[in-house]
C-alpha cells in the first residue's frame, strides 16, 4: 500500500430511493470519518476552470460531485493521481495535507464539499514549493 493510498480513498454509498426516486444518505462519524463541521458546494465552472490548487493543514474532506462530473488530481509530493467523480452515489476523501485542483467540470456540475473543519484561511497552503517544503519534500 503507498502513502497516497492512506490518504486519500473512494467512498461509495448505497440509493436508498424507491419507485419517487433517488435517495443518497451521508452522515459524519459513519458515511465519512469525521464529524461534519462544514459544506460548501462549487458550481458554474466550465472544463477551463481550476479550482483548489491548495493543500489544508488540519482539514479533512469528502468530495461529491452530486451532479455533472469533474476530475481532482490529489498529490502528497511524492505521488500524483487523478480521479474522476462522475456520480452521485461516490465521493472522494481525503485526509489533511494533500494538494488538491478539481478541474474539468461538466456544463451540469456541483461539486458538494464537506469539510471536518471551519474555515480557517491560516490552515490553507496556497503555493505548491511551500507545500513541499511543509511536508519535508524537496522540488521535484
Amino acid at each position: 500500500m503507498s502513502k497516497m493510498d492512506e490518504q486519500i480513498k473512494l467512498l461509495e454509498w448505497k440509493d436508498l430511493g424507491d419507485e419517487r426516486g433517488n435517495l443518497v444518505v451521508v452522515e459524519g462519524n459513519t458515511d465519512v470519518p469525521f464529524e461534519i463541521r462544514r459544506i460548501f458546494y462549487i458550481y458554474g465552472s466550465d472544463s477551463t476552470v481550476v479550482r483548489g490548487q491548495h493543500a489544508n493543514i488540519r482539514s479533512e474532506f469528502v468530495l461529491i460531485n452530486v451532479c455533472g462530473t469533474s476530475k481532482v488530481r490529489v498529490d502528497n509530493g511524492e505521488e500524483s493521481r487523478v480521479i474522476e467523480l462522475n456520480r452521485p452515489r461516490m465521493g472522494l476523501y481525503l485526509k489533511n495535507n494533500v494538494w488538491k485542483d478539481m478541474y474539468d467540470f461538466s456544463p451540469d456540475s456541483i461539486l458538494l464539499v464537506l469539510s471536518s473543519e471551519h474555515y480557517d484561511d491560516a490552515e490553507y497552503i496556497r503555493d505548491y514549493q511551500e507545500y513541499l517544503k511543509y511536508i519535508g519534500k524537496t522540488e521535484r
